[in-house]
């Protein structure tokens, strides 16, 4: 067995896609030819990353294959992350997604498909083409509310499921979804122009889905009615019992197939400490269901699960027009408390007063005047005074002396 160099010719990015569409290949069905994840083959054609050593070897050898004729398809394979169309569904796939060190996160999807899980074809079976009129969602000739929809088609029914997995609760997964794509549009510059559209919203979802705030409000106090399968109603309540960070991380690890790198970065942790999380969670997964020990296993029982429940998500206009009505209100109630606080502000000015008033003094005692006596008996004191001051004769009008009739 020999290994190339590193320094193995390789075409441009463009000319790699070019090769690939020209042969009517889709990324996953490549990927899948060389034994990588779909997230890989489209960094290669990006121009992100570079493969090396036998897998360059292999990818040249393939493209330059695919100038002469077609490569076969690649064996049926269903995840969590919506495959491209032109397929019947089936709910078990056949094996896991391969993990890699150079896989890199889930990229904007090149067109949307027309239902989720969907297993790839078979190598007996000719790939679908590309639909004529179903342009990239990166195609400058989108407009924004194309793009977003084309988005939401892609990632939506997925991103349903995987809430699902993380919340136990079906209309909490919805409404995750929906809140994460409304905070995506409202925020759609940035995100157009984000690297990972998808990862973005993928990552908005998981945080709305596992905001500790639920739990406060009525409508989820109580909880839903678990899956009706015995297995899968066990699988749920290990998940449920895990930590929403172990959960989390195995959900994009042997969920959807992140790498570790990607898996750590999606969920602000260190590579070790999310090591460390994922191999808990699934000794906590393996002790009470042993036959989902292998994560290959664990990986198809996750997608069957998420599949098995009847889960829709809105309509991208719906969610579109959701975003606006909340953009308009949150606007409107800033311009009234604005008016609100201004008025307040001017009447304060109005009936503020404008020169400085000094305070009353306290009353102050006058000495030689004595207190004014409580009703009663006067003293013997008061008595010589009264006596002293009628015997005193007053002349002048200092004193009027009421004549007795």
């Amino acid at each position: 067995m020999t290994t190339q160099s590193p320094g193995t010719p390789l075409p441009p990015p463009k000319e790699r896609r070019r090769l690939r569409e020209s042969a009517s290949l889709t990324q996953a069905q490549l990927a899948a030819q060389l034994g990588v994840a779909r997230e890989t083959v489209r960094a290669w054609e990006s121009g992100r990353t570079t493969p090396r050593g036998r897998r360059r070897e292999a990818y040249a050898k393939l493209l330059a294959s695919l100038t002469d004729t077609p490569e076969p398809e690649p064996p049926v394979t269903a995840t969590l992350v919506d495959p491209p169309t032109g397929t019947d569904p089936e709910r078990t796939p056949t094996r896991a997604p391969d993990r890699t060190p150079d896989r890199t996160s889930a990229r904007a999807p090149r067109r949307a498909p027309a239902r989720a899980l969907r297993p790839r074809p078979t190598p007996t079976t000719p790939a679908p083409p590309r639909p004529p009129h179903s342009p990239a969602p990166d195609s400058p000739s989108l407009t924004p509310a194309q793009a977003f929809d084309a988005l939401y088609a892609f990632c939506a029914p997925s991103l349903v499921r995987q809430a699902y997995l993380l919340t136990g609760r079906r209309e909490l997964a919805r409404e995750s979804v929906e809140r994460a794509f409304q905070t995506a549009w409202d925020r759609w510059p940035e995100v157009a122009v984000d690297p990972d559209p998808a990862g973005w919203v993928r990552a908005t979802t998981y945080e709305y889905a596992l905001s500790p705030w639920h739990q406060f409000r009525p409508r989820f106090r109580n909880p839903e009615p678990p899956p009706a399968v015995p297995a899968d109603r066990a699988l749920m309540d290990v998940l449920l019992s895990l930590p929403p960070s172990y959960r989390r991380t195995l959900l994009l690890y042997d969920g959807i197939g992140l790498g570790l790198p990607e898996t750590a970065a999606e969920t602000e942790a260190s590579t070790p400490a999310t090591a460390n999380r994922l191999l808990h969670a699934r000794e906590a997964v393996s002790a009470r269901l042993p036959d989902l020990a292998a994560p290959g296993r664990l990986h198809r029982r996750l997608a069957e699960v998420a599949s098995a429940e009847r889960l829709r998500a809105a309509k991208p206009s719906v969610v579109r027009m959701g975003s606006e009505r909340r953009a308009r209100f949150w606007t409107r109630a800033a311009i009234a408390f604005t008016v609100a606080l201004i008025s307040a502000t001017a009447l304060t000015l109005q009936t503020a007063p404008t020169r400085y008033e000094p305070p009353v003094p306290p009353g102050e005692t006058v000495p030689g005047v004595p207190p004014r006596a409580a009703p009663g008996a006067l003293s013997d004191k008061e008595l010589a005074l009264r006596a002293k001051l009628r015997a005193e004769l007053t002349h002048g009008p200092q004193r009027l002396t009421p004549e007795p009739r």
